[in-house]
């Protein structure tokens, strides 16, 4: 799917500081090939995870560790990444590992364990709960653009200006050519291996290094794509995969953002009709007042924004991607009220910002130089923009589509009106996005080609029905994409994603994870109970 790009970063911590390092490390590897290892990888195949204990902060009952890949799988010996892990070991009889990725792209995988671990604990009764940071993201020589202040992503992906008017976009695309030079520049040679294909091959190293036989797999939003891109390189290794919030695997960028901004006016919608019948709605009992006055009040922060807490100001669009945010869980619904009744009765931005994308730090805050040879980087060493840098740099390199100047003018002018009519809030920083991968290679087609029909064993696919990221349609178009081998799971319920917000889907997943039992194909779960005012 196509993230929404944001600098601001809710505070996380990275549990994997102090961890130690693998026996084998890059050159030190030995040579030679390994059974079934793809050819010329047989040394990184021959790895073995060492656990250790992670930073002094993090839950002490979580290990962190690290695997070595190739940089290019095509030049396995033209240098090494090495990638963090790290697990919460099994309670019970464990069958292996079962590997998580929570999506993006660049969403790292350690804070999200160490902060959420015990969400998955479940998990723990018949598996190691195992996470990572994929290739370029947290702790795995991580990626940045000097997307370090929110003038900078306003610029890109927002504020003023018409994009049907070919002066504007012009102007947009120069800045997003100068954005890809600065990406390439500071972010090194892992910028051009970026793409789902490497990362997908990073699991099959990763579970080799685990000791299982089968990826045993749970994968949100993003991590679907990862998921069905492994299934299709590796069928043969399929073990138990789940793939809740399932991403697009075929639908260009005009026609992702497009559907993207439909799913979040959708949710937008079901929010403004809950809070409407709460007293303390700020917009008042009239639902389409409401909806009138949410785009207003964006239009009117694009004219005229107001300072934030940063020292910048908060425009239309910051507001729309911050509603965006929140817009991800309906347990977020009551806080998101309070957020914008701050922001209208008193001028206090300080609610709205909280929504925004999160990682590590807030914005502004310099990184330290990061390892030059592949090796992880420190916490300080995590660039303040890396989760959109990430984003950026994975859908670019997944697209086969590189349009020039002039037809992105023609395509913006003609979409304009179609991304404004999909949503008057949340259109125009989807449309701007299309223009994210302007002076980028071309990435690769073998997802839009090649990834179809794939033989393996049963897979579970999530989707839930209001979900404002991954809509619905795309669970079913990738189900019959991939084949027999996809079972879908209807999830009755508003939000991104199921696993972590309804306890039918919690529960289905956990069973098939576990036990193997799968749902029917095309049977559903109903909506938990609504949140109430009080959050």
């Amino acid at each position: 799917m196509l993230a929404k790009l944001s600098t601001r970063r809710a505070a996380r911590r990275c549990a994997c500081v102090g961890a130690v390092t693998l026996v084998l490390l890059g050159a030190e590897l030995p040579a030679g090939a390994d059974g079934d290892a793809p050819g010329g990888l047989g040394r990184f195949y021959r790895q073995k995870v060492t656990w250790s204990a992670c930073e002094a902060d993090a839950p002490k009952d979580i290990q962190c560790g690290k695997v070595t890949v190739p940089l290019d799988y095509a030049r396995p010996g033209a240098g090494t990444l090495d990638l963090a892990l790290a697990r919460y070991r099994a309670t019970g009889p464990s069958r292996g590992s079962v590997l998580l990725n929570f999506g993006g792209p660049g969403v790292a995988g350690i804070p999200g364990l160490t902060t959420d671990g015990r969400r998955f604990m479940d998990l723990t009764n018949g598996y190691d709960v195992v996470t990572f940071d994929p290739r370029g993201v947290g702790r795995s020589s991580p990626v940045g653009c000097g997307l370090d202040t929110d003038d900078r992503t306003t610029q890109l992906t927002g504020g003023n200006g018409d994009l049907g008017d070919p002066k504007v976009v012009r102007e947009k695309l120069t800045a997003w050519q100068r954005t890809a030079a600065e990406c390439a520049r500071r972010s090194g040679p892992v910028l051009a291996h970026m793409g789902t294909v490497d990362a997908a091959r990073d699991l099959d190293v990763i579970r080799q290094a685990l000791g299982d036989d089968r990826l045993d797999y749970l994968g949100f939003s993003y991590g679907t794509r990862l998921g069905s891109v492994y299934a299709a390189l590796f069928p043969g290794k399929v073990g138990r995969m789940a793939l809740d919030g399932v991403d697009t695997l075929t639908e260009p960028l005009t026609e992702q953002g497009l559907v993207a901004a439909e799913a979040q006016q959708t949710a937008l919608d079901d929010f403004l009709d809950w809070c409407v019948r709460d007293v303390a709605c700020p917009w008042g009992d009239d639902r389409r007042a409401a909806g009138d006055q949410v785009v207003r009040l964006v239009r009117s922060l694009d004219a005229n924004p107001v300072p934030n807490r940063f020292g910048g100001r908060l425009s239309g669009q910051d507001l729309a991607r911050a509603i965006g945010q929140a817009l991800y869980s309906k347990r977020l619904w009551p806080s998101l009220q309070r957020a914008i009744a701050s922001l209208l009765e008193d001028g206090d931005t300080h609610g709205v910002e909280a929504f925004s994308a999160g990682g590590g730090t807030l914005p502004g805050r310099p990184s330290a130089p990061r390892p030059a040879d592949g090796g992880l980087a420190g916490s300080a060493e995590i660039p303040p923009d890396n989760q959109p840098a990430a984003t950026m740099a994975v859908n670019c390199a997944d697209d086969p589509d590189r349009p020039g100047a002039a037809r992105l003018t023609r395509d913006l002018g003609r979409l304009s009106a179609e991304y404004e009519q999909a949503s008057p809030v949340f259109g125009r920083a989807r449309l701007s996005e299309l223009l994210m991968c302007y002076g980028r290679p071309k990435g690769t087609d073998f997802i839009r080609e090649k990834v179809r029909n794939v033989d393996t064993a049963k897979m579970l696919l999530v989707g839930t029905r209001g979900d404002p990221a991954t809509p619905y349609r795309w669970t079913l178009e990738t189900a019959r994409r991939l084949g027999p081998s996809a079972v879908v799971l209807d999830n009755r319920a508003d939000g991104h994603t199921g696993y972590l917000s309804s306890r039918c889907v919690h529960k289905k997943v956990n069973d098939f994870l576990l036990y193997g039992s799968l749902p029917a194909d095309g049977s559903s779960c109903g909506a938990d109970r609504e949140p109430d005012g009080s959050g």
